[in-house]
């Protein structure tokens, strides 16, 4: 079942250890690719400064189990949490 037209399903993605599971996020996201429609990628400096946490918003649709199958895949990395939210949108 896909998600309906009068709702935005998100999925926001803390990664604790940026840097050092980096390859394997954007391996995961790639694998996933056809489920999402719109990534933000987040992180505190630049540069030097760089921070090793960083958050994904992620718009996803489709079938709830492949959302679920991308959410838990994530989350089977050490240092990255997410959370799904479903946003019911007014026509």
């Amino acid at each position: 079942m896909s998600t309906r037209a009068a709702e935005k399903s998100v999925l926001i993605v803390e990664v604790d250890h940026r840097r050092a599971c980096a390859l394997d996020v954007q391996r995961i996201l790639t694998d996933f690719g056809c489920i999402i429609r719109t990534r933000l990628g987040i992180h505190d400096g630049v540069l030097d400064k760089c921070s090793d946490r960083g958050l994904l918003v992620l718009e996803i649709q489709g079938p709830r189990s492949e959302r679920m199958k991308l959410q838990k895949e994530l989350g089977s990395l050490r240092g990255v949490e997410s959370k799904a939210v479903v946003l019911p949108l007014s026509r």
